[in-house]
């Protein structure tokens, strides 16, 4: 039993070890015949590779490629490759055409096509530019050359490689590119740029044609940096405008926008091959890095560098052969024929008299303005043309970036002229809802007065709030426009604040029904404000410099023109103006507007002008050729026009003129006067911007008498002309009492017409003389009237020795009385207006009693030393000026005001 168990499990291992062996077996046949299988396979991809390298037509001539292509394990190789030979051919046979089809379609007109078809002929407009221009052409196979094209503008710069002695295929190869891109683009669209480490002048000779225009500039070759700034600072600038609009790249925002704002620019260099220094070659590369984006190419002849940026190169192998980049290793591209010299010059000349044509084409002040007037939103800013060059516009923006403008230029400039373009322009594109003017010109001339209604011409410019001209005496007008401006600022910030705005465009989105237009305040000669060490200069300087820093956000713009930046002394060691004003226009000869190294205004010919948007720095000036503007029959026909347009709608703008005295009876203070009310006493007119009167109320108060002080006759008999005038139309005829008195011979014609006029108004006038003035000033010391009262004194002080004489038995004097009439008199409806030709002599009349009996007075040829004990003890700086006097009223005033006494026609 135990011998039939131990035989049934030998029986059992010696199964398992057999069906293991077999296992064992069928495995070890798999691995021979995978590793055979693997071999072979290994033996036909090296037979593949020796097949490939020497190609299927000498292999069949080789003995031993031939005998293992037929051996059995070998089968099908050669009808393999065969296969892919025919598929090759056929595939390969259709790129030439394909290559001629897509250049064709990316290069077209002058960008491909031989220069028979289009050498000479002028460009037209485009948007974009073709991405490839031609080179030459290359050869695959059989079916024939194609052409060779590279990238360049918007897409790539060039890098040229020389080979020896093909020194003139490159410049050949170099001008046929430019006059490619030259004939493809309308004239002014592209600018080049020349430079030469080997040569003076010569550089591309045949192209010199063109250098007589701006198409081309030839730079000195030990002046490579002026090259490097000039596209720098275009780099920086364009970067600058592109950014702020949004855009990455000057292409990105010609296609947003649906036009070209800036020319595309190509620099050519020509290293020659030599070694510069480090700090060079990587400006070479910062200036590379950036240059496309800005519409810059360059084209790199044996630069010892790589470019920053995408870089097509292009090496040539002898004069008429070179491999590129854009071919690879394996195709040699056979350059075009070079362009006959003759040819190349005379198309150069053709070019550049379509491009003269065009930049001296009629440019009037009506190109600058637009088809429809009064269409543009001023929320963002104000943007308007000034001029032109090559053709384009040339504009000015006012805005956030750039808030405030200084023009300067001396006489005979221009600058007058550039003014009324800058206005003229803006006031055709922005309705008087969208922009309000402020106009002072503080020279002797009237620059802005035919902007306001005149006698021959009725029309105003609808736009002009304020039109302030001669003002160059009256520097307390600028210093009330500053004012003005100081305190609409101060409303449009409170209204932002309110409204959880910070800027003028969210106040108006979020106060529609607001009325905000974007203030230009105009000060021509504004160094004129400063011209003194007074308080008019620290008022009108800390004025301007707080207006400078914070009127953009509100809108409000500051233009500030003058012949001489250098006379301003008030703003050394103070340079927020400046600052604030980053547009700076300077005009032919101009001086220290712009940066302290731009000197672009010295060389500036004569009507044109620098405008730049950057603070003066070199790389943001634009020249551009200003039309005549100023001439008054070309303004007039816009002015007309506009006020036909607005003029139902908008009011007349205030015209200050400081040549002329204003006459009372046009006075619109004077005109509202009626009975009613308390009497008020107009003097003079104030200078002001609101069209407003000095003038004194007449009170039932202590010291509510007026004194005309100094010996200017004309002036002291208008100031009291005007007051008895004024003072007539605000009483009845049996309300008011005029008790008049003159003392100086040489008035008394005036006086005498003065009491006729008031008789005539059928009130009621007493005259006194120097023999009674005693007696009645005892009389009306001491009786009560029930009526107002006017003493009407010319001359005071020539009355005293009559009035200290005591009469017989009397203990008061009639100058003690008159007294008493001064100090208690208005309380009774009594007021005294007096003329003393001298404050020591106001002082005599007044006594020990003070001034206060004097509370409002008119200084005239009085200097300011003189005055200080009747401006409550305050320093009166004051000179005496012809036609205006110094006013103050200590009831209303904290310090004296100039104001002009009114002219006082013969009756």
């Amino acid at each position: 039993m135990r011998s039939s168990k131990v035989n049934e499990r030998r029986k059992r291992v010696l199964t398992a070890i057999g069906n293991m062996r077999h296992q064992l077996g069928l495995v070890l046949g798999a691995a021979r015949n995978a590793r055979q299988d693997a071999e072979t396979t290994l033996e036909r991809l090296r037979l593949e590779q020796r097949i490939a390298r020497v190609g299927i037509a000498r292999a069949d001539h080789d003995e031993s490629l031939a005998a293992a292509m037929h051996h059995p394990l070998m089968a099908g190789l050669r009808d393999q490759f065969k296969a892919t030979q025919a598929a090759f051919h056929a595939e390969a046979a259709t790129v030439p055409a394909r290559l001629r089809e897509l250049i064709a379609q990316a290069a077209p007109g002058p960008a491909s096509r031989p220069p028979t078809d289009w050498l000479g002929r002028i460009g037209t407009g485009a948007l974009t530019v073709p991405p490839l221009w031609r080179i030459g052409s290359s050869t695959m196979d059989e079916t024939g050359p194609f052409p060779v094209s590279v990238p360049l503008l918007d897409e790539s710069h060039l890098a040229i490689t020389s080979a020896p002695k093909t020194r003139a295929t490159v410049d050949a190869l170099v001008e046929g590119i430019l006059l490619r891109v030259l004939s493809s683009m309308e004239p002014g669209a592209v600018r080049i740029h020349l430079w030469d480490i080997g040569q003076l002048t010569a550089v591309l000779p045949n192209l010199y044609p063109l250098s007589r225009t701006s198409a081309i500039t030839v730079y000195d070759p030990t002046r490579l940096e002026d090259l490097f700034d000039d596209l720098a600072g275009h780099i920086r600038r364009i970067h600058t405008q592109t950014m702020q609009a949004g855009h990455t790249s000057l292409r990105s925002m010609r296609e947003s926008l649906g036009q070209r704002t800036e020319p595309w620019r190509i620099a050519v260099l020509f290293g020659n091959g030599e070694n510069w220094a480090p700090e060079t070659l990587r400006e070479l590369r910062r200036i590379a890095g950036g240059a496309v984006a800005a519409g810059i190419s360059l084209i790199a002849v044996d630069l010892p560098t790589v470019l920053g940026g995408g870089v097509e190169n292009i090496r040539l192998l002898d004069e008429k052969h070179a491999m590129t980049s854009m071919t690879g290793p394996d195709l040699v591209v056979s350059l075009d024929p070079p362009i006959p010299a003759t040819e190349v010059s005379g198309a150069a000349a053709r070019l550049a008299e379509a491009l003269i044509e065009r930049q001296g084409g009629p440019r009037t002040f009506n190109d600058l303005l637009p088809t429809e007037f009064g269409q543009e939103s001023s929320a963002a800013e104000l943007r308007a043309p000034v001029g032109f060059f090559e053709g384009d516009p040339v504009e000015v923006v006012i805005g956030d970036a750039t808030p405030h403008v200084l023009i300067g230029g001396p006489s005979g400039s221009g600058k007058t002229n550039f003014l009324y373009a800058l206005i003229g322009s803006l006031a055709a594109r922005y309705p008087p809802d969208e922009l309000a003017l402020y106009l002072l010109d503080f020279k002797e001339g009237v620059s802005f007065a035919g902007l306001a209604p005149g006698r021959r011409d009725k029309s105003w410019l609808p736009q002009a709030r304020l039109i302030g001209v001669n003002v160059n005496t009256d520097r307390e007008f600028g210093l009330a426009l500053l004012k003005f401006l100081a305190d609409e600022l101060r409303r449009r910030s409170a209204a932002a604040k309110e409204h959880e705005v910070t800027d003028l465009a969210g106040l108006r989105r979020q106060d529609p029904g607001g009325h905000w237009p974007r203030i230009v305040a105009v000060i021509d000669e504004f160094q004129y404000l400063f011209a003194g060490r007074d308080t008019v200069t620290g008022a009108a300087t800390a004025l301007l410099e707080d207006i400078a820093r914070r009127g953009r956000a509100q809108g409000i713009h500051l233009i500030l023109a003058s012949q001489d930046i250098a006379g301003i002394d008030a703003f050394w060691g103070k340079p927020a103006v400046f600052e604030q004003c980053t547009l700076r226009i300077a005009m032919p000869k101009a001086r220290r507007v712009l940066a302290e190294t731009n000197n672009a205004a010295i060389a500036a010919p004569k009507w044109h002008a620098v405008v730049n948007h950057d603070s003066g720095v070199a790389h943001g000036n634009q020249l551009a050729h200003i039309p005549d503007a100023s001439n008054r029959e070309i303004f007039s026909t816009l002015q007309r026009k506009l006020w036909d347009l607005y003029a139902e709608e908008h009011q007349r703008p205030r015209l200050f003129d400081g040549a002329v005295s204003p006459l009372l009876d046009h006075v619109a203070a004077y005109a509202t006067l009626s009975p009613g009310g308390r009497a008020r006493a107009l003097l003079g007119q104030a200078i002001d911007v609101d069209d407003k009167a000095c003038a004194v109320e007449l009170a039932s108060a202590p010291g509510r008498n007026v004194a005309v002080l100094g010996t200017a006759i004309a002036e002291a008999l208008s100031i009291m002309d005007a007051s008895a005038r004024s003072l007539a139309r605000q009483y009845h005829p049996d309300e008011v009492e005029f008790v008049v008195c003159c003392l100086v011979d040489r008035c008394a014609p005036a006086v005498d017409q003065l009491v006729e006029v008031l008789k005539a108004e059928g009130h009621w006038v007493v005259r006194m003389t120097e023999d009674d003035i005693a007696e009645r000033m005892t009389k009306i010391a001491g009786e009560a009237v029930g009526h107002t009262r006017i003493l009407l004194l010319y001359g005071v002080d020539a009355a005293l020795p009559a009035l200290e004489a005591k009469l017989p038995g009397e203990i008061k004097s009639g100058l003690d009385h008159f007294r008493t009439v001064l100090k208690l008199g208005p309380s009774r409806g009594v007021h005294t207006i007096g003329w003393w030709r001298g404050t020591a002599r106001l002082k005599d009349t007044l006594g020990f009693a003070g001034t206060d009996d004097i509370g409002a007075w008119a200084a005239l040829d009085v200097q300011g030393s003189e005055l200080t004990g009747f401006a409550a003890g305050q320093v009166v700086h004051w000179s005496p000026r012809p036609g205006r006097a110094l006013f103050f009223d200590r009831s209303t005033h904290m310090t004296p005001e100039v104001m002009i006494p009114f002219d006082r026609p013969e009756f």
